[in-house]
């Protein structure tokens, strides 16, 4: 069972304080992911699907050793990458997508990582989200990425009530003056990271105190707690009981 989102999105005047208070609590949210280069930023991306921040950062220093720009990742071997990356989860695909996307690089864009979306969205391994990424770090454009913390947090706050990716980025963009998008795309991050967690957030330590989701979250560990109550601790050697372990969502 899963904490529900809010039903209803904020006003505009509510989304701007949360939005301001989430502005002054993280002002200088960046990327966790380190990087070099726009290249190096772009595979960090591409690794980061499914995968830590954290994870991807002792990934990648072994591999830009070894594949330092486009053209040497370009002609490298799978299985070599493969033995790299193994940890951070999916890595055959991940592999496949950045040589790919590494020899795309090389011979359309003379080994420079492209600023464009429709140069960087037709690269092999690239969808919007990586594009917003690359596009807002690497080169300072106006993007907004959505991944999963960004969803969580975006709906907790009443921000939005849609149901994709694009559509909360065509949500929450609408409330955030154009120049701020590839901030504020961090300061949901780093929000969902150290305090609008999944799958329970800590309200108590949250500054963002007009938040909808306040209430459905009070609400929802008290009848936690109650259940807890109603069945009572498990006995001693026996089998089954207490209550079952809440699923993680994701």
């Amino acid at each position: 069972m899963a904490i529900p989102f809010p039903k209803r999105k904020v006003s505009r005047a509510v989304a701007a304080e949360e939005l301001a208070i989430l502005e002054r609590t993280y002002p200088h949210a960046v990327t966790a992911l380190e990087y070099e280069s726009p290249f190096e930023l772009l595979v960090a991306v591409i690794l980061s699907a499914q995968c830590t921040d954290a994870r991807v950062n002792m990934i990648t220093p072994h591999l830009f050793a070894r594949y330092p720009d486009a053209e040497s990742l370009a002609r490298a071997r799978q299985h070599d990458v493969e033995t790299i990356i193994k940890s951070c989860g999916f890595f055959r695909m991940k592999a496949k997508n950045v040589i790919a996307a590494a020899q795309a690089i090389v011979a359309e864009h003379g080994g420079n990582v492209p600023g464009e979306r429709e140069a960087l969205e037709a690269l092999p391994g690239v969808g919007r989200k990586t594009a917003n990424v690359v596009m807002s770090v690497a080169f300072g454009e106006a993007a907004f990425a959505v991944d999963t913390h960004v969803f969580r947090v975006a709906h907790r706050l009443g921000l939005t009530l849609a149901t994709t990716p694009r559509g909360v980025e065509d949500d929450v963009t609408k409330l955030v003056p154009r120049e701020k998008w590839r901030h504020a795309h961090h300061w949901l991050i780093l929000h969902g990271r150290q305090i609008c967690k999944a799958p329970t957030p800590l309200c108590g330590t949250c500054p963002v105190t007009m938040c909808p989701s306040r209430a459905i979250v009070a609400r929802y560990l008290s009848e936690k707690a109650a259940a807890r109550t109603a069945v009572g601790p498990a006995r001693p050697g026996a089998r089954g009981g207490g209550v079952p372990r809440l699923r993680r969502s994701s």
